[in-house]
């Protein structure tokens, strides 16, 4: 049904910051620590550990240091948010692998989140991306509310074609373009991508769908068939975006992987590693996650099945 497909498929777990930094409930560090090392047990290699901005605006990530010191996970390409010059000098105290920027498609959301225009935003990217480049880090930017915006609506293709190819210009390695209130329907992805791919290599996009309207794993698919192979997700459908009213969690990386293992992309990683960090994740929130597998898998470990391998073919779907 589904051709030419990307055989091979990145994930990036975005949980432990775009997650918790959503959530009410303030977790310890020691217990962010598990979280991420059950996240890197199941085979996940990029993981977004947490972020450098002002705790006096997200402080339930205030520990981003102590987070990061306390990490010996080799074989992971840890990142974390970095807003601006004082945030870049601690990510480079923490001993982290990618910096990762971010911005907004249009000029309200820009306000709302960072107090600046969008061209303010480029300045002071710029700053961070320079000095990273020059450190030899590797840097990806997030590119917030590119398909509709919740204080101005309908966000232009073009609008986000200029911003990708200025992005570029600046030595961004990786743009996840972000459709940050869940509204994108498979068609805007495949418009989208379409336009923005005449600019940009199609190795340097990732997407990062939330689903609110129940659109994330349609809009994957239209992403798969354009021939987009990063995508961003978070444990359990944890998080959200506090500048953005209405955007539920992000895309469960569970029902990510579902999905890619159904259809026979490779991701490397473990689904029932992926329901024990789960299960943890629920544990320390102390509350049930929105993800649809989670649930599932759950929920038959709550009425005896053994494990969720022997209900599962080894593409990781259920067998029925």
């Amino acid at each position: 049904m589904f051709e030419n497909l990307p055989a091979q498929i990145k994930v990036v777990e975005v949980g432990p910051r775009d997650g918790l930094q959503n959530e009410e409930k303030n977790i310890p560090t020691a217990d962010k620590v598990r979280l991420i090392e059950a996240l890197a047990a199941t085979g996940l290699k990029n993981i977004e550990v947490s972020s450098f901005v002002s705790p006096k605006w997200i402080p339930q990530l205030a520990d981003a240091l102590d987070v990061a010191g306390a990490l010996n996970l080799p074989d992971v390409n840890k990142s974390a948010l970095v807003p601006n010059l004082k945030g870049y000098e601690r990510f480079k105290e923490a001993g982290l692998n990618q910096v990762a920027l971010f911005m907004s498609a249009s000029e309200s959301h820009s306000k709302k989140n960072i107090n600046k225009s969008v061209d303010e935003a480029f300045v002071a990217l710029a700053e961070v991306c320079d000095l990273a480049k020059r450190d030899g880090y590797p840097v990806r930017c997030y590119v917030s509310v590119v398909f509709e915006c919740p204080y101005e609506g309908t966000v232009s293709p073009e609008q986000v074609t200029r911003i990708t190819e200025r992005l570029l210009s600046m030595g961004i390695d990786e743009i996840s373009l972000g459709d940050t209130i869940g509204a994108a329907t498979p068609n805007q992805v495949i418009d989208m991508i379409s336009r923005v791919a005449r600019h940009c290599d199609l190795d340097k996009l990732a997407l990062h769908f939330h689903d609110t309207r129940g659109t994330a794993l349609v809009n994957v698919l239209a992403g798969l068939e354009s021939g987009i192979s990063i995508y961003d997700s978070s444990l359990g459908g944890m998080g959200g975006c506090p500048y953005a009213p209405g955007a539920a969690g992000n895309l469960a990386t569970e029902d990510l992987v579902y999905l890619l293992h159904g259809i026979g992309c490779d991701t490397g990683i473990d689904l029932d590693r992926l329901v024990d960090a789960g299960l943890l994740a629920q544990e320390l929130l102390g509350k049930k996650l929105p993800g649809r597998y989670l649930g599932a898998a759950l929920g038959k470990r709550q009425k005896g099945c053994p494990a969720v391998e022997s209900c599962a073919d080894n593409s990781g779907s259920v067998v029925r």
